[in-house]
């Protein structure tokens, strides 16, 4: 296969095979893009149980989401250099892992619920967001799904280390 060729190639660069052979460096990486995932999920579960109404109650959603959102896109990029970097390492058996597949697929997943709810569940916010205000029934789904696609996300990275061989 074609991509099979440019895995090959992407794990057999310098950088690559430097984690892949290093026996310190790819603990390293790991340990830091589970630090990153931890700060994204957890940042994200903030806006999402306000959203559906269990916490932070005392603030309104904007105010979560103006305090919290930039850590998220902070941590979500450590995340994605590391996991890049990490996927390098062994390019050909991650492509072809089917937790690494699942937790890429529960990725695109959640990007594109939390791009709607940005495009059309925030629409008009300033209407709908109180303290101790309850939020539109298409900001609960959306905080919902959202909930449980970052669980599976959490799980499937979980997984990957188990289905590796």
């Amino acid at each position: 296969m074609e991509i099979d060729r440019a895995l090959d190639w992407l794990q057999n660069t310098q950088v690559a095979s430097a984690i892949g052979e290093n026996e310190i460096l790819f603990p390293w990486i790991e340990s830091v893009h589970v630090l990153a995932i931890v700060l994204v999920v957890g940042t994200i579960f903030i806006v999402d149980l306000r959203l559906l109404g269990v916490a932070s109650l005392d603030l309104t959603v904007r105010r979560v989401m103006r305090d919290v959102i930039p850590y998220t896109w902070g941590a979500f990029a450590v995340a994605a250099l590391t996991g890049s970097l990490l996927f390098s390492s062994d390019a050909v058996h991650y492509a072809h892992n089917r937790m690494f597949q699942g937790k890429l697929v529960l990725l695109a997943l959640a990007g594109l619920n939390m791009g709607l709810f940005h495009l059309i569940g925030v629409r008009d916010i300033q209407r709908w967001d109180k303290v101790d205000g309850r939020t539109p029934i298409a900001a609960r789904t959306a905080a919902a799904i959202s909930l449980l696609l970052w669980i599976g996300v959490v799980a499937m990275g979980r997984g990957i280390g188990f289905t590796m061989h």
